[in-house]
């Protein structure tokens, strides 16, 4: 195979996301940090994307690389089944705020908890965008949607945090309009042996467009891994999901080794 084609990665499924959706740009994160991956050495039969449903699991098909498309909420799940069943391969798993916040969040924990070498790329638009504006987990308390026409009367929880108490070994966040700064988180995500988790905040140009909340508040950390626990909480409780006027960190707030399941 020439090394064109080893690094084609485009398919020839018609692109079905809304113009100006956040995950165009994760999409072209993403392509870069594989991209350089296979550069690098990495097989591409050696790669595996899980997803579920939503328009965060649809890049999948967008891609051309190995890929099994699971039930709402159960990518982690598949992946780990993979993992275990061939430990040499590298496995993506691809899923929205709904899907791993909401349906899937026992897996999510138990993946954390246990260190399996995973790399989990969260589209966290704080919306359920293909059934057209539900709220999840992430959502801002007063969020008005299809399920809360009055707004949600529930908080939202940080899922850094949450990552944070079940002992991920690898804790990032990216913004989807920073391509650039994502493309390095995604990279040293796949790089890192044992769970390695990134949220990703991306607006839903439909259903919640926060393009100018986050381009108003976003900051790049300039410590690439900020050492401890105790500095990674302090950092990641400088915004709490729901504060309109705190500025939001991205980058990598832990990145720790730990014996790998």
């Amino acid at each position: 195979m020439s090394d064109q084609n080893k690094l084609k990665l485009e398919t020839n499924a018609l692109n079905t996301w809304c113009p100006g959706c956040g995950n165009f740009g994760i999409l072209f994160a993403f392509k870069k940090a594989i991209s350089s991956l296979i550069q690098e050495g990495t097989p591409r039969e050696n790669i595996v994307l899980s997803s579920g449903i939503g328009c965060s699991s649809k890049i999948v098909d967008y891609l051309n690389l190995n890929s099994f498309c699971s039930l709402h909420g159960r990518p982690l799940a598949i992946a780990e089944g993979v993992k275990i069943a061939n430990p040499k391969l590298k496995v993506i798993v691809f899923a929205g705020d709904g899907g791993t916040y909401n349906e899937g969040i026992s897996h999510l924990i138990h993946a954390a908890k246990r260190n399996i070498d995973l790399t989990v790329l969260v589209h966290d638009n704080r919306c359920f965008a293909l059934t057209t504006g539900q709220f999840t987990a992430t959502s801002p308390q007063g969020f008005k949607g299809k399920s809360t026409p009055q707004g949600s009367r529930e908080e939202p929880f940080d899922p850094l945090r949450l990552m944070l108490a079940s002992n991920a070994s690898f804790i990032a966040r990216g913004y989807s309009g920073k391509i650039v700064h994502l493309q390095k988180i995604i990279s040293a995500a796949l790089k890192h042996p044992g769970f390695s988790f990134v949220n990703i905040l991306q607006p839903c140009v439909s259903f919640f467009n926060t393009t100018d909340f986050y381009n108003q508040r976003v900051y790049e950390m300039k410590d690439c891994d900020l050492g401890s626990r105790q500095k990674a909480l302090a950092k990641m409780q400088e915004w709490n999901y729901q504060e309109n006027e705190k500025k939001i960190p991205l980058g990598i707030f832990l990145q720790v080794k730990r014996p790998v399941y």
